[in-house]
């Protein structure tokens, strides 16, 4: 075991010195808006995390090639140890308690968005903390450890980087791929902040939620998310790009390069859309009759949540918690979908519910044909065999089915801690919204929460941004070692 443990320490070091960097930038934020006070703590979460990278890093550079094993393994580690020395700044600045701080980081590098914060009474180098967190965290930050500390193409690069719930190559090589995307990332947040200026954000605001936008985080500066603004003009801003921070980084890279008609093409992008527009209708027929009262009225707030939702972003202007049960389980559904494999988004991807729609439409056309009959499966331009079809249809099964078992654990916890006036929809609305790392909330996620809601929302975050399967292998791993 001890072999395999030198690899995963190893490249937990070169991720935890890409990580010291980032918290670096903090001091330039915390000049810029004279919060010295906040100096120390930066530093000392800066010179731990560089220290212990070193450290890995040094002793463990003989370390033999990383696998996938590996990989997942380390993967699932980071992301509980980034959260965790990031929860330091949350306690030292603004006096967090050590699960409330952990709580809030999480959400922040999942790109959840679920807080305990009051976002308006931190500092603004905390509130940057934040967006930035979510922003890093949407790509995520073993990808940007990739293209930053990557120095030659490699089976290692690209296990860690499918580790991270990606396997699209947009070019040759991962590091290649990886650098494309943050460049891409760049232009969209750009884009962001102008649209949300000319929307009427301030800067700071502007700034802070374009981050977490693209991102698909849902962080925000204001109290009461983006119902602090009561504009429409702003709400039109923002959803553009929610849905760009949804769709697959690669369509966008070939509809930057010219083909624009990619994003109708490409099968996700269609399946993301027709998905959207089945839930819009009804959600906002039944605000329409059951709440709202005024169809433009239902629309804009049904639209928004909804886009929200299954975009996987968080942002919020309506009430959700007064909604009726079948709105809310609605927009519940949508969170589940999420947006499509290779974005920013989380949730089960649209891509694997076209997968398990293929698998049951196809089961259903082969039972009328004759048993000699042959039936191609198409999935977007790749047709595939009985055996190749029938691996994907496995394997995407058993990540539902998993989402479904976590996600009726984190109901049945959360269902013995939260207060009566919640409702059960309520409670599945909360524990999807961890799991699916969206952040739209019914009241349920606050400081008041009981330590076993916090806890196993928490498990709900780390466990949907990693698609489960590394967390798995990482427990497994603890107590069976690295063996087949």
């Amino acid at each position: 075991m001890f072999p395999n443990l030198k690899v995963v320490l190893r490249d937990l070091g070169n991720i935890l010195i890409v990580f010291s960097v980032l918290v670096l930038i903090l001091m330039i934020v915390a000049v810029i808006f004279q919060e010295f006070f906040v100096l120390n703590s930066v530093f000392y979460v800066a010179s731990f995390s560089f220290l212990l990278g070193f450290s890995f890093r040094y002793a463990f550079r003989g370390a033999k090639e990383t696998e996938l094993k590996h990989a997942m393994v380390c993967a699932a580690l980071a992301w509980l140890v980034i959260p965790a020395i990031s929860a330091y700044l949350f306690v030292s600045v603004e006096r967090f308690s050590i699960l409330d701080a952990f709580f809030e980081a999480m959400s922040g590098w999942t790109g959840t968005g679920l807080t305990m914060a009051h976002p308006s009474e931190l500092t603004r180098t905390m509130q940057f903390w934040r967006s930035f967190m979510q922003w890093v965290g949407g790509v995520g930050v073993i990808v940007l450890m990739v293209s930053v500390l990557g120095r030659r193409p490699g089976t290692g690069a690209f296990y860690l980087y499918k580790a991270e719930a990606r396997e699209e190559k947009i070019k040759p090589s991962v590091i290649s791929t990886v650098r494309a995307i943050w460049w891409i990332y760049l232009i969209f947040t750009a884009i962001g902040i102008i649209l949300f200026k000319f929307a009427g954000m301030r800067a700071w605001e502007a700034i802070n939620h374009a981050m977490t936008a693209i991102g698909t985080g849902g962080f925000t500066v204001t109290e009461e998310s983006i119902a602090y603004y009561h504009n429409p003009w702003v709400e039109v801003a923002i959803i553009p790009i929610m849905m760009a921070g949804a769709i697959s980084f690669i369509v966008h890279y070939k509809a930057m390069h010219g083909d624009l008609k990619d994003y109708v093409k490409d099968i996700q992008s269609r399946t993301f859309l027709i998905l959207l527009f089945l839930l819009l209708i009804p959600l906002v027929a039944v605000n329409y009759f059951f709440f709202y009262g005024d169809i433009l009225t239902s629309l804009r707030f049904s639209a928004f949540q909804l886009i929200s939702g299954i975009t996987c972003t968080g942002f919020q202007t309506a009430d959700v918690h007064a909604w009726s049960g079948a709105a809310k389980m609605l927009v519940a559904i949508a969170m589940i979908f999420g947006g499509c494999a290779g974005s920013t988004a989380g949730g089960i991807k649209v891509l694997r519910v076209f997968i398990a729609y293929k698998g049951i439409s196809d089961a259903v056309r082969k039972a009328f044909l004759p048993k000699r009959a042959v039936l191609p499966h198409k999935l977007g331009e790749q047709v595939l065999d009985d055996k190749e079809m029938n691996r994907v249809v496995s394997a995407t099964t058993m990540l539902i089915l998993l989402w479904i078992i976590f996600i009726f654990v984190g109901v049945a916890v959360l269902s013995y801690v939260v207060p009566r006036e919640y409702s059960i929809t309520d409670i599945i609305f909360e524990v999807c919204s961890a799991q699916g790392n969206v952040g739209l909330s019914t009241g349920i996620t606050n400081k008041w929460l009981h330590p076993a809601g916090k806890i196993i929302l928490i498990i709900n975050m780390w466990i949907g941004r990693l698609e489960i399967i590394p967390v798995l292998m990482l427990f497994r791993s603890v107590f069976k070692g690295f063996k087949p």
